[in-house]
């Protein structure tokens, strides 16, 4: 007899002793579900275990296990997260679904892996139990709820009203608020076609112009029948139904319909075209990071800044111990007019002092827009003329960045004559700049058209500010300031920016690469998985969109200029904060610019954050200036995936290139072969 079985027995000895030392570590799966629902990074977790990424990576793929003390502290991190973060269990879960005599209990339908989704995405984050289901539900005909992780709800509704009913009262979805003086996010049922047509919704709007069913539609009328209201925009493609707060309990429901354009092709591409499983884990990570869809990108970008800044807080009187709501400090709390030149054209503060049809002059309005600009192609040097390659570069997420510790107005402003320039204090300044004399080959950092300026015009302070950067005496004629002020979009950049990096690492592109495997997994980042491709294209939309709502003009063929429009109403109607943000990202455009014309290298064209240079090679690689050691220029364009950094953006012939400038268009619009204006962050 061998010793073959004493040696097996002594193992199994060996892994039992393991597990009453409590020295098991979780299976990967759950390795993976609980680093990504603390919303941490493998780059984070190497750094703070002294190891490598590719290390971790391993260990969660199981394809190695840590060692030594490395091995315990990972157990030990993994322990804490599983407390902060612990398993939806699906029979805590189970009073949540709602029951009938013969009906289906709750159950885990994890999304299988397919060629759209190659690996189950993140599964919904269970800490509040408030919400053991997660943030939302994609609904198909047959009343079957599907929520992120697979999770299965039996939805009995018939009708709209009941529908909303159960979603309040047994569905188990929300997501918990994400400042403590905010609002939790209101549970979201996506409707498929199929269940638009079992609660008696039409396959279209007939309305294609007000997007929103008539007021004597009856699924209307069953609605105002049991006291549910909807908001002013009425039941479209993202109805929010309510009933007033009562003794601070809020009662909401944001529903999406997808027959109907709820997921814009811009923002989601095919999404709308998922099965119901797939879409529910799309949208349940891009609530998980970002915050539960309730609109388009742009008013999801919009209630993204209101969730973490909200414009009220509890305030105590201290002399009644009474609590009553008041102004949360360092948030827009109230809507405030913009200072003329501030406003756009249809604004009753513009009405009021010039004639209709008036042209403004930009000393008479704000002009703060991303640069398109492009090189007399008569400055093309004999040198640049023998490179046989234009190379694109794009800064990711630059307008996300240019808002990172930018310091903002919050109030309405005032107005100062010829007031001394102050680079803290945020505003609109009426200066002459037309005197700076610039290099010809770098686009002028004053105008978005990189020309320079003709006379006297009003910038933001981050323009004024890189001129005297830059040298230069500024003398303002006039100005209206916002002395109060402080960095309000910090929290939407940062989570932004997570939401951001999260999502590029599930494509394969980290935190920390080298500069040649970054290029590598960028090639091919967009396949990698179709998923997270898309919840990847609403983040970057969010950003833009966000932004631009901040400037929201007059929709609708009715409108006459001079009246005032719903979104005037808002806190949140500031384009005195999308001026600085994007003269911030036109600003470090130019400052990095700048640098590389230091070392002898200046851009052909510049369209908003993409930049092409002429190269000896068709990579970034080949053109970029390194220093003595080897590494990226100080200052100046660096390649990785983190926000201000740059990506390539595309390559082509110098012929291709020099063809555009002389017909009088932008390479840099078409370098990928596409529109980048199109798709920018």
């Amino acid at each position: 007899m061998t010793d073959e079985p004493q040696k097996l027995f002594a193992a199994v000895d060996s892994l039992l002793a393991a597990i009453d030392d409590g020295t098991v570590l979780p299976l990967p799966d759950e390795r993976v579900r609980l680093r990504e629902a603390a919303g941490l990074t493998r780059a984070a977790i190497a750094q703070a275990l002294g190891t490598r990424v590719p290390s971790i990576e391993a260990w969660e793929a199981g394809r190695a296990e840590p060692k030594g003390e490395r091995r315990e502290a990972y157990r030990r991190l993994l322990e804490g997260l599983a407390q902060r973060h612990p398993a939806p269990s699906p029979l805590s879960s189970r009073s949540a679904a709602p029951q009938k005599p013969a009906g289906k209990s709750l159950t885990r339908n994890p999304v299988a892996p397919t060629a759209r989704n190659p690996q189950p995405s993140t599964p919904p984050r269970a800490a509040d139990p408030r919400f053991p289901n997660g943030p939302l539900a994609v609904l198909d005909g047959d009343g079957t709820a599907h929520c992120p992780g697979g999770l299965l709800l039996e939805c009995p509704a018939t009708t709209i009203p009941q529908l909303v009913e159960w979603t309040l009262g047994q569905s188990g979805l929300g997501a918990d608020r994400l400042h403590r003086h905010g609002k939790d996010s209101d549970p979201l049922i996506v409707l498929t076609a199929r269940a638009a047509a079992r609660f008696g919704l039409p396959a279209e709007l007939e309305d294609r112009r007000g997007l929103r069913l008539p007021d004597d539609h009856p699924v209307l009328r069953q609605l105002a029948r049991v006291k549910w209201k909807l908001t002013r925009r009425g039941f479209g493609p993202w109805p929010r139904i309510y009933r007033p707060a009562q003794d601070g309990h809020r009662q909401c429901v944001q529903l999406a319909v997808l027959p109907w354009g709820a997921l814009d092709t811009r923002t989601w591409g095919s999404a709308g075209q998922l099965p119901a499983p797939e879409l529910a884990q799309v949208l349940g990570d891009y609530a998980t990071r970002v915050l539960t869809p309730r609109g388009s990108a742009a008013v999801c970008g919009l209630e993204l800044m209101t969730a973490l800044r909200p414009p009220t807080r509890p305030v105590k009187d201290s002399a009644t111990g009474t609590w009553s709501s008041g102004p949360n400090p360092g948030a827009l709390t109230h809507p405030v007019d913009p200072a003329p030149p501030e406003a756009p054209d249809e604004h009753p503060v513009v009405t009021a002092l010039y004639t209709r049809g008036h042209q403004r002059t930009p000393a008479e309005v704000l002009d703060e827009e991303a640069f398109e600009w492009i090189r007399d192609p008569e400055q093309l040097t004999d040198d640049e003329c023998t490179k046989p390659y234009a190379v694109g570069i794009d800064v990711n997420m630059a307008f996300a960045a240019a808002a990172n510790r930018l310091t903002v107005g919050l109030d309405a402003p005032l107005h100062v004559n010829a007031p001394a320039f102050d680079k803290a204090v945020p505003g609109s300044w009426l200066v002459d700049l037309s005197h700076i004399d610039l290099d010809p080959r770098l686009p002028n950092p004053f105008t978005p058209h990189g020309h320079r300026p003709d006379g006297p015009a009003w910038y933001a302070t981050p323009t004024i500010a890189y001129a005297v950067e830059l040298g230069y005496d500024v003398h303002p004629i006039e100005a209206w300031l916002r002395p109060h002020s402080g960095p309000y979009l910090d929290g939407w950049y940062t989570r932004l920016r997570d939401a951001y990096l999260a999502t590029m690492e599930r494509l394969g592109v980290r935190v920390g690469m080298s500069e040649p495997d970054f290029l590598a997994a960028m090639e091919d980042h967009q396949h990698a998985d179709e998923a997270q491709a898309i919840v990847l294209s609403a983040i970057k939309a969010t950003v833009k969109g966000g932004l631009g709502k901040l400037r929201e003009r007059p929709q609708g063929a009715g409108y006459r200029p001079g009246e005032r429009w719903p979104a005037l109403e808002r806190p949140t109607w500031r384009p005195d904060i999308r001026a600085a943000v994007i003269a911030t990202a036109r600003v470090n455009m130019h400052r990095k610019m700048l640098k590389l014309a230091g070392a002898g290298l200046f851009p052909i064209a510049v369209l908003s954050d993409c930049v092409v240079y002429v190269s000896d090679g068709p990579s970034p690689l080949d053109f970029l200036p390194r220093t003595a050691e080897g590494k990226s220029l100080p200052g100046g364009f660096r390649l990785g995936v983190s926000p201000g950094m740059v990506k390539h953006e595309g390559t082509q012939t110098l012929m291709w290139a020099a063809r555009m400038l002389d017909e009088g268009h932008n390479p840099a619009r078409h370098i990928k072969s596409t529109d980048a204006a199109a798709s920018g962050e």
